[in-house]
């Protein structure tokens, strides 16, 4: 198995616990790895026989942008589902979310969740993105 590494995404989002974080937004960085066979693409030097790594970078940031939740752990699990529905080639992927700058005082770090996923994440459910109703509802 081959791993192509696309690092360093990056998208402004309105994902976070605190109601402010779901109107004011902020930065979000995503590595990605993806597992797949790159043995073709290897000697036939042609774009159809890779990962197309330029689609998977829209399409993280388009779910970013536009699909707020409260935790980063479920926009993680969204971007782990829309890359591996992206390529049949795909074996297994892990995402790194980082939220940038969490609004924690006192802190001038970040956080960050990574995860790991087959095909098999395919087969669970999704959580509901944000909408204006309930923005303003934490998690539970």
């Amino acid at each position: 198995m081959d791993t192509l590494y696309i690092n360093d995404i990056r998208a402004y989002g309105y994902t976070g616990a605190f109601a402010e974080e779901n109107v004011l937004g902020q930065w979000f960085r995503v590595d990605l790895a993806v597992d797949l066979n790159l043995s073709e693409a290897g000697t036939s030097d042609q774009l159809s026989d890779t990962y197309n790594y330029a689609d998977a970078v829209q399409a993280i940031q388009q779910l970013i942008q536009q699909q707020p939740f409260h935790l980063i752990e479920s926009v993680v699990s969204e971007i782990a589902r829309t890359v591996l529905q992206s390529d049949d080639r795909l074996i297994q992927v892990t995402v790194k979310l980082t939220k940038l700058t969490p609004p924690v005082p006192n802190f001038a770090g970040n956080v960050a969740v990574e995860i790991t996923r087959d095909r098999s994440h395919l087969n669970g459910t999704s959580p509901r993105p944000l909408t204006v109703s309930n923005m303003a509802a934490a998690p539970d």
